[in-house]
């Protein structure tokens, strides 16, 4: 039986992944922040929760020593994630970011990344097919975002495409460190979530789909890479 391990899963596509890995015979701890929510959508889902935010040490700490007293990890998923939103649904430009707002968003999306992956990785070396799967984005793609042919190209923000390329230079430096590992970065495209005020264009069900089949890629599969439902993006 596979353990695996998502955080920011009490909603959103972190919720949907949890749901069809379950389905595909996965044992599934739903991390979450809020303890009410978190717990409610275990039960609708049939997974195991495990209070966890990914800005706290404390609830990172005590969430690695209550799944390994329950037998251990195979399968990370580094899910959890925010994108700063004013007003009309905004985003804050070149013009308009502050540092401020560059560290809250670095708090979560790659802090975050390092602060689960650190607490984590002892369970994860002891397993014999670990799988690291760290949700990034199609705006973390410096050949798109500087390529005025592509849509990306014309994306204002700063705070959060910034965030998600340093999680796939996390990717690439992890996949290098733990070779017995598969550590991968993936796109699940622009989704109707709460995290872009629901403006997306595709389903929760269709975003999950390259996350679910990077939680389960073979030992001898991929990794390093950066991936969306259609095989490598470039970086």
């Amino acid at each position: 039986m596979t353990t695996t391990l998502i955080t920011g899963a009490n909603k959103g596509i972190g919720h949907e992944t949890a749901r069809q890995l379950i389905a595909a015979g996965h044992t599934v701890y739903v991390g979450a922040r809020d303890a009410e929510r978190g717990r409610r959508a275990a039960e609708q889902l049939g997974a195991r929760f495990v209070l966890l935010d990914v800005t706290d040490d404390t609830t990172v700490e005590a969430a690695a020593k209550t799944i390994e007293a329950d037998g251990g990890l195979d399968v990370l998923i580094n899910n959890a994630g925010i994108e700063t939103r004013g007003e009309g649904n905004s985003v804050p430009t070149a013009e308009t970011l502050t540092a401020d707002q560059m560290r809250n968003t670095f708090e979560t999306n790659v802090f975050g990344v390092v602060r689960v992956t650190h607490a984590f990785l002892p369970l994860l070396q002891r397993s014999a097919a670990p799988v690291v799967v760290n949700i990034s984005s199609g705006l973390a793609s410096l050949t798109h975002l500087s390529d005025p042919d592509h849509p990306a190209h014309f994306y204002p923000g700063v705070a959060y495409p910034t965030s998600k390329t340093a999680v796939n230079m996390l990717t690439v430096q992890y996949a290098k460190a733990f070779p017995n590992m598969r550590i991968n970065s993936v796109e699940p495209g622009f989704t109707k979530t709460d995290l872009n005020g629901n403006t997306g264009t595709q389903t929760v069900e269709q975003a999950a789909e390259i996350i679910v089949r990077m939680a389960q890629v073979a030992p001898d599969g991929p990794t390093g890479g950066y991936f969306d439902v259609n095989g490598p993006l470039p970086w």
